[in-house]
């Protein structure tokens, strides 16, 4: 794994990465009838995080881009660990990304006669071959990338005997674990993959599509190249750790080509972020072991926590352009992805005030009733309007913007300072209330300028300070989850010595009730907003009319560039 990757500089849609250009000498080659077909195959056995975004965006981007198609298909090779709740959340995050396959949804399954029968070709040609011995004894014989491995004892029987026993195998007559279908290639090959490969072994469990037909089923390997050949899928985009199965994906389609065409496998760097995992057997291991709340916990990287947390489609997929496409594995830093959601939250959602941590204001000289503030929603947007917000004697301020005894450079309320409240008058701290038990301060006494309002004789005063602010009788409560990083290292599974769970942050999330400006009453499900001078914050799914629950997106300040 490379260093921290910083942010790519220039733009990379200047020119093409190394797929397009493969992709573009092929067409100019003639190659494939000037037909560009991908495919994105995911398994259906865990929700989507943000790596498969990376293979979404480039799986139907080249396709769309060389005026292509692009299809789905679901590699539901393994019934034990996949099910259609997968399957349907899949499907809505390619949704969400923006990213349609129109009626070209497909299954491995589709293809389990053609590979049944494929593989008894393999068979009878001599080039397959079932082996009797166990998992742990065939690992045993595999040698070491220096040294070859040695054959199975069952490697020459008969290609009669094989397909009896591997008829057999199908029709249920043995246990699971008792026998596999192995390819028969080189065992003393350098690439270990192509050591007589296992490509079919017994499943006794029903299958969400083919119920219980079968009792035997394709490994990745074998129904992987496959399904692209039935498919005519003219380039094949895999991550680099795929690489070592392109001779193994080129083997097999050999033996099952009839023409000149075949699919070609092209691969790519993965997505790896600091401060999470990117495996799905870990991700669901969080899930299961109940360390959050499930697949779309705001802090998981999959698309559907992404998409509760409040990102953006747009901002994931600028992020996935500006990492792009190599052949160098990278660890890419989750900040870089927090500042392409901050930059696009910024053009588009509207400011409110919220008060995380309340502290009471008196104005002690207000005597008005009825004054409403104007406000404007977003200064970088001025289609979106304005909204007004009740103004009264009372009001909350957040807890941070007052200091008793601040150092020189405090530029907020403290006794005999001024400050504005943002879009109101400027106010001056003439007493502090405490609690007698505790010493805590529990409000805070001021006057305010009464022509320091917009319109007013002294509106252009100046104040260093500036703060926001919600009213005390028109405030409502709403819960607040804040968020940190799920895990405290930037690698949580760098070291082979220490489980990965033990980097948990237990402090990834912090539940607290806030104050905030009424229009937030009438906040829906997905609804997006800037806190102002806080933070983005979304709706959450569970929030109600209510009790209304906002789950904090992206902090204000970007810490990108700044570790």
């Amino acid at each position: 794994m490379n260093n921290i990757s910083e942010e790519p500089k220039g733009d990379r849609s200047k020119g093409p990465n190394f797929i397009e250009s493969i992709i573009e000498n092929d067409l100019r080659a003639g190659k494939n009838n000037g037909k560009v077909v991908t495919r994105f195959p995911p398994e259906p056995n865990g929700y989507l995080h943000i790596g498969h975004a990376k293979a979404i965006c480039l799986d139907f981007g080249m396709a769309e881009k060389y005026g292509g198609i692009c299809n789905l298909r679901f590699d539901d090779t393994n019934p034990v660990k996949e099910s259609v709740e997968y399957i349907d959340s899949i499907k809505e995050d390619i949704r969400w990304l923006g990213f349609d396959w129109g009626d070209r949804e497909f299954y491995a399954s589709d293809y389990f006669d053609k590979l049944y029968k494929f593989a008894e070709a393999l068979i009878e040609k001599g080039l397959a071959y079932v082996d009797d011995q166990s998992s742990e004894d065939i690992a045993s014989q595999k040698g070491t990338p220096t040294q070859p491995g040695k054959e199975s004892p069952f490697r020459n029987r008969s290609a009669a005997e094989s397909l009896d026993l591997f008829q057999k195998m199908n029709r249920g007559e043995f246990p699971e674990g008792s026998r596999v279908l192995r390819a028969k290639i080189d065992m003393a090959s350098p690439n270990m993959h192509m050591r007589d490969p296992v490509i079919y072994r017994i499943i006794k469990a029903p299958h969400h599509r083919t119920g219980s037909k079968w009792n035997v089923y394709p490994m990745y390997d074998f129904a992987h190249g496959q399904s692209d050949y039935f498919e005519g899928i003219t380039h094949s985009l895999c991550t680099l750790e795929f690489e070592v199965h392109r001779p193994l994906y080129d083997w097999l389609i050999d033996q099952l080509k009839t023409g000149d065409y075949r699919p070609r496998q092209i691969e790519f760097n993965r997505l790896n972020l600091t401060y999470t995992v990117m495996s799905k057997r870990l991700l669901l291991q969080l899930v299961n072991e109940r360390e959050v709340s499930g697949w779309d916990d705001p802090r998981m990287p999959t698309l559907s926590g992404m998409r509760r947390r409040g990102y953006t489609p747009e901002a994931i997929k600028k992020f996935i352009t500006r990492i792009g496409y190599t052949k160098v594995e990278a660890l890419n830093d989750i900040g870089l992805l927090e500042h392409a959601v901050r930059e696009h939250l910024n053009q588009i959602t509207p400011r409110v005030f919220a008060v995380l941590d309340p502290l009471k204001v008196v104005i002690t000289n207000y005597q008005k009733s009825g004054e409403e503030i104007e406000l404007i929603n977003n200064p970088e947007e001025p289609s979106m309007g304005s909204r007004k917000i009740p103004f009264g004697r009372e009001i909350y301020i957040e807890r941070s913007d007052f200091m008793e005894d601040p150092p020189g450079k405090f530029f907020r309320l403290k006794p005999g300072g001024e400050v504005r409240l943002k879009g109101a008058y400027v106010v001056v701290c003439d007493k502090v209330v405490k609690d007698a038990a505790t010493g805590e301060v529990t409000e805070v006494h001021c006057s305010y300028l009464p022509e320091t309002r917009s319109g007013g004789a002294e509106a252009n005063r100046k104040v260093k300070g500036t703060i926001h602010w919600v009213p005390v009788s028109e405030a409502i409560d709403i819960e607040v989850r804040l968020y940190d990083r799920l895990f405290v290292a930037e690698e949580p599974t760098a070291s082979k010595d220490v489980d990965f769970r033990q980097h948990l942050n237990p402090e990834s999330l912090k539940i607290i009730t806030a104050k905030a400006e009424p229009s937030l009453a009438e906040a829906k499900h997905g609804d997006l907003f800037q806190f102002q001078r806080l933070g983005y914050y979304c709706v959450d799914s569970e929030s109600t009319p209510e009790a209304p629950v906002f789950n904090q997106t992206v902090t204000l300040k970007d810490r990108w560039g700044k570790r």
